[in-house]
């Protein structure tokens, strides 16, 4: 059962890596889906963006995913389980992770609470 205030969603992610540099991946892009259907949109407009940008004639394995292995993703998405997909083109490699979470609502300024007391004690010092 949640909590008031949360809501189930998916964070998604998106790597790139240098295959030839040390170091690891690192995060070039990141969002919070607030449902199964947003999450799975957002994968192949991502991967069809940046394959285009790496080579015109994109990747056999990105066509392959993106027409015959999605609904695999997207019946995870739906069972809120996490999904991976990776490109790989000369030495770059793309990562998207999406994984079920639930966010935590922001306060709101306006309902800000009540300080204690003592706070109204505190003086400003003196500044030279």
């Amino acid at each position: 059962m949640l909590s008031d205030g949360l809501a189930r969603g998916f964070w998604c992610e998106c790597w790139a890596e240098d295959l030839t540099a040390p170091g690891g991946p690192t995060v070039t892009t990141s969002f919070g889906a607030y449902s199964a259907t947003q999450a799975d949109g957002w994968l192949p407009t991502a991967l069809r963006a940046i394959t285009a940008e790496l080579n015109p004639v994109a990747p056999k394995e990105t066509w392959d995913w993106l027409y015959e292995s999605r609904i695999d993703t997207r019946r995870a998405l739906l069972r809120s389980e996490p999904c991976t997909v990776s490109v790989t083109y000369a030495s770059t490699r793309i990562t998207w992770t999406v994984h079920p979470v639930l966010f935590l609502p922001l306060t709101d300024g306006q309902e800000a609470p009540e300080l204690p007391a003592c706070t109204h004690d505190l003086k400003p010092h003196a500044t030279d």
